[in-house]
Parts: C-alpha cells; sequence; structure tokens
C-alpha cells in the first residue's frame, strides 16, 4: 500500500513539471516569432489615415438668435364717447381702414339740435352786443355835448362788457355742443386692420362699449429677448449704426428683414435676459399679430478670419487645440481658441490661416506621430491595379 502512495505522489510532480515545461517553451516560440523579422508583435502602430482641410479666410457674421413674438405698434379699441344708439355700421369686420375713415354712425338728432340751440343762442348775444354798443356810442356824444352824465355813459360801458363775456360764454358751450356732436360720427384714429364688430344698428352703447379693434400693421414689431452676455455687442452694434434683423415667420415662408428698434434700459435679474424688439415693414402682411417667429441680429462682422470645420477642434481638460500637418506628414498641435462658432464651422485664432488642418482621424492621432492622408492612399490603389493589369 505505501508502494502505490509513492507511485502516485511520484506521477503527480512528472505531470506538473511536464506542464511547466510546455507553458514555458510555448512563450519562448512566441516570443522569437514575435521577434523574428517581418512579425507583427514588434508594438508599432501604423500611421493613422486622416483627412485635412484649408483653413478659409472670410468674414464672419456674428448672429444672435432668439424666439421672438410679432407685436403691432399701436392697437386701439374703440368706445362711444356719449351714449346712444348705433345708426349705421359703415365697416366689416377684417377691413383694412385708412386714418379719418367714417366707420359707425349714432343717433345724433338730440346732439344736432342742442348744437342748433347752443348757435342761435350766440347769434343772439351778437344782436344785443351789437345794439349796447349803439348805445354807448350815442350816450358818448351826448356826453360830449354835456346832455347826459358820465354815470350813464359808465352803465352803457358796463353792459356791453357784459355783452361780450355773455356773447364769449355762449360761443364756447356752442362749441362745446359741436364737439359733443362730432362724437357722434366714429372715425379711425390710424390705419389698420379692423377686428371683431360687436354691435350692430340699433344697439345701445355708451362710453364702457367696446365697439372694435384696429390694429395697425404696417410696420410691425417683434419682441424677443437676448441673454446679457451679448448685450455689450448689441450696444456696441448700435452706436455703428443700423443693426439688421432678420425673422423667419414659417418654414415655406421667406425671411424677412428689419431694425433694431428698441433695447430695454434694464436686464431681468431672475432670467439673466434683456427685451429687444425690430421693426419690420409689413406691406405684404407676412408678419401676424401674436404670431411666433425665429429671429437673428447680426450683432458683429468679423473681418478676415479664419474659418474652420467645428469637428476640427479638440477640447478637453489642457484647453481647445487641432492637429496641424507638417510637410514630413507628422502631426504637429496647436492650441487655438474658438471666437465664434456656428452650424459647421468655426472662426479661429491661434492660426495663420495656411496650416493643413486635421479634420476626420484626429482621434487616433497623437503628436509628432505620422499620419497618412486619405486622398493618397487612394491614389496608391490606383496604381496597384494599373500595375496588376499591365502585367
Amino acid at each position: 500500500m505505501k508502494t502505490k502512495n509513492i507511485a502516485i505522489v511520484a506521477g503527480i510532480v512528472v505531470a506538473v513539471g511536464a506542464a511547466t515545461w510546455a507553458m514555458k517553451d510555448g512563450s519562448e516560440s512566441h516570443a522569437d516569432g514575435a521577434a523574428a523579422p517581418g512579425g507583427k508583435g514588434n508594438g508599432a502602430q501604423p500611421p493613422a489615415v486622416v483627412n485635412v482641410v484649408a483653413p478659409q479666410r472670410q468674414d464672419v457674421a456674428v448672429v444672435q438668435q432668439a424666439n421672438g413674438t410679432v407685436t403691432p405698434i399701436r392697437t386701439v379699441d374703440l368706445h362711444p364717447q356719449t351714449t346712444a344708439t348705433i345708426r349705421q355700421v359703415h365697416i366689416k369686420e377684417g377691413q383694412f381702414v385708412k386714418q379719418g375713415e367714417l366707420m359707425f354712425s349714432l343717433d345724433d338728432r338730440e346732439d344736432r339740435a342742442n348744437l342748433d340751440k347752443a348757435q342761435a343762442q350766440v347769434a343772439r348775444d351778437r344782436a344785443s352786443l351789437a345794439d349796447l354798443e349803439r348805445q354807448l356810442k350815442r350816450s358818448q356824444d351826448l356826453f360830449a355835448q354835456h346832455f347826459i352824465a358820465q354815470s350813464a355813459v359808465d352803465t352803457l360801458r358796463a353792459q356791453v362788457d357784459q355783452a361780450r363775456a355773455t356773447l364769449q360764454a355762449d360761443a364756447a358751450a356752442a362749441r362745446a355742443s359741436g364737439v359733443t356732436t362730432s362724437y357722434t360720427a366714429i372715425r379711425a384714429p390710424m390705419s389698420g386692420r379692423v377686428g371683431g364688430i360687436n354691435v350692430y344698428p340699433g344697439s345701445l352703447v355708451q362710453p364702457a362699449t367696446s365697439l372694435t379693434t384696429i390694429t395697425q400693421l404696417d410696420p410691425i414689431t417683434v419682441a424677443f429677448t437676448l441673454p446679457e452676455s451679448s448685450l455689450p455687442s448689441l450696444l456696441a452694434a448700435q452706436k455703428r449704426g443700423k443693426v439688421e434683423v432678420e425673422a423667419l415667420p414659417g418654414a415655406d415662408l421667406a425671411p424677412v428683414k428689419g431694425l433694431l428698434s428698441f433695447v430695454d434700459n434694464t436686464v431681468d435679474p431672475q432670467a439673466g435676459t434683456i427685451k429687444v424688439k425690430a421693426e419690420f415693414d409689413n406691406r405684404e402682411t407676412t408678419l401676424w399679430p401674436g404670431q411666433y417667429v425665429n429671429t437673428k441680429v447680426i450683432v458683429q462682422t468679423l473681418k478676415d478670419a479664419v474659418v474652420i470645420p467645428q469637428n476640427a477642434i479638440i477640447t478637453n481638460a489642457q484647453g481647445t487645440f487641432v492637429y496641424v500637418l507638417e510637410k514630413d506628414h507628422s502631426a504637429r498641435l496647436v492650441p487655438v481658441r474658438r471666437v465664434y462658432g456656428a452650424g459647421v464651422d468655426a472662426a479661429v485664432s491661434g492660426l495663420a490661416g495656411s496650416e493643413q488642418v486635421i479634420t476626420d482621424g484626429k482621434q487616433n492621432v497623437r503628436p509628432g506621430a505620422k499620419v497618412r492622408l486619405a486622398s493618397d492612399m487612394g491614389k496608391g490603389k490606383g496604381k496597384d491595379v494599373h500595375v496588376a493589369d499591365k502585367g
């Protein structure tokens, strides 16, 4: 039994030794293969395949975008200034009216009667004044001939002054009656579009009654907000001249252009925004009150800026960089600053504009490492195919 156990232990020792030798031999063979000429295990990576672009020099418009609301410059809610009944409605809902156009006529019979009465009173006052003036003149002549006393002349002069005052008061009352009568003809205070009409002929109206509204559509404004960070450039643009604003009323409509007309005098401290308005010509009524539109404001133009694709820019904890292709086909890391980015391109500083900037494939590039152009690889493949055909 003891001899059998010894034999088992010896067998296990031999097996372990054989396995160890096999593993060592395999690793040495693998190392020899990696070190052999033409082996693929030497750790050297092939050059990264990249695409490059040349920076463009051009003027770049710095644009601020925001959602805006179309707001009319003026909207008037028409009310009568007297209590009366509607005699006639001269307009229709949705109609365009010009300033001064007759819109409503009220029952004016009582007002015209009061006006005639006031005018008749003025005529009577004029006649009385003329008679007193004649009496005063005669009394002055008699006084000069010593036929009457001075007190009689003074009494007539006082009566003349009183009659003149009465005439002025009644004339003012007549003018007031004329103004009241004019309230029965309601005219458009401005040019614009008529809203809904809430009354009809025969309706009793009073000063609290809303007849309709008139909204000015041309010109019209768009109100929107911008971040307070854009305020300095916005004010600087205003000082340089007119600031152009573009509004896009809809996907199927062409954008309309206007000018910045208002910048609020305070910044909203809670939202961190500033209210602004732009005014637009609206002869074609492209913009409608209450409509939401997309707006663009050109606050600055970067002259002769260096423009590269956004996807060429690398941003990490150390900063913002791009890879530039050197003449020996190595990649050089160049720090840049994104001055303004819009869409797929960005204006940057830190480049002269004559470099070849790496775009696609930059994630595989290391500073100083060699790279291969994708365009050169295509040319090489073409040459190989041509040689094969020739042979």
